[in-house]
């Protein structure tokens, strides 16, 4: 064979042997490296897909709700969702509109400002702390105790607790609305009349209201001061500690189901 026969077929067979060798560098790179930006998208699609979709907590109420007494500042609200965020792994929308020393008259108001009653519509969940400043009265009740005052200021609550949640209703009548029970902060005072009755008798009334609306849940904290009512107490002796008010979200985060988040 001639020099330039050897030579053409030299060039042919490295022409081959390097698309050879192309063809098979593609189909590695087209195997393993898609890119990890590309497998990444796929894993963080799959995962949304296992998520339920974001959802919005809206709170309501008095000083509870703004979690006064704990020194994180998260106060029971905080720490549900913190809880759910932990439970579905998406962080809820929340929004804290609680108003410390509110009274249930004010929060009748309140629920009926349009803002209020937007963000309210927008709710898949409902935290409602209200009650305790009614009865209560910053002490009052428990210097000065008069049964006939006490009742006639259950009856205007448990009104004014009709009005909310009818309020609540007309504006979204799909969301849970939750709604915490009182505990008594009283329990080592109480020396001249029986607060624990009274507080008992002001949940029992209060439940038989939230019993008549479809999606409201009643959450009892009674029992959960009852015994060591000074070890979840903040200094003022009236308002959970930050152990308190981990009780009390250990109690509401539960309630809050699959459901309710995945309207």
């Amino acid at each position: 064979m001639s020099k330039p026969k050897v030579l053409a077929a030299t060039i042919v067979s490295a022409l081959i042997g390097l698309f050879f060798l192309f063809c098979l560098g593609w189909a590695i790179i087209d195997h393993y490296g898609k890119g990890t930006s590309d497998m990444e998208a796929i894993e963080e699609t799959t995962i949304k897909n296992d998520l339920p979709d974001d959802f919005t907590v809206v709170a309501i109420g008095d000083s509870l709700t703004r979690g006064t007494g704990d020194e994180s500042g998260k106060g029971y609200v905080g720490l549900v969702v913190e809880d759910l965020k932990s439970e579905y792994n998406r962080k809820p929308i929340i929004h804290n509109l609680g108003i410390n020393g509110q009274v249930s008259k004010e929060l009748v108001q309140q629920v009926k400002q349009p803002e209020v009653k937007r963000q309210i519509q927008a709710a898949d969940v409902i935290l409602v702390t209200i009650g305790g400043n009614d009865l209560f009265q910053k002490g009052q009740t428990l210097i000065e105790y008069d049964r006939e005052a006490t009742s006639v200021s259950q009856k205007n609550f448990l009104g004014n607790l009709h009005e909310i949640f009818k309020d609540i209703s007309k504006v979204n009548d799909t969301a849970t609305i939750l709604l915490l029970g009182l505990y008594n902060p009283f329990i080592d005072l109480d020396e001249d009349f029986d607060t624990n009755r009274i507080v008992r008798d002001w949940n029992n009334e209060t439940a038989e209201v939230v019993a008549l609306y479809e999606n409201a849940i009643f959450v009892p904290t009674f029992d959960l001061f009852q015994l060591s009512v000074n070890e979840y107490l903040y200094s003022d002796k009236f308002h959970p500690n930050k152990k308190g008010y981990r009780l009390i979200a250990d109690r509401v985060a539960p309630l809050i189901k699959w459901e309710d988040v995945e309207r």
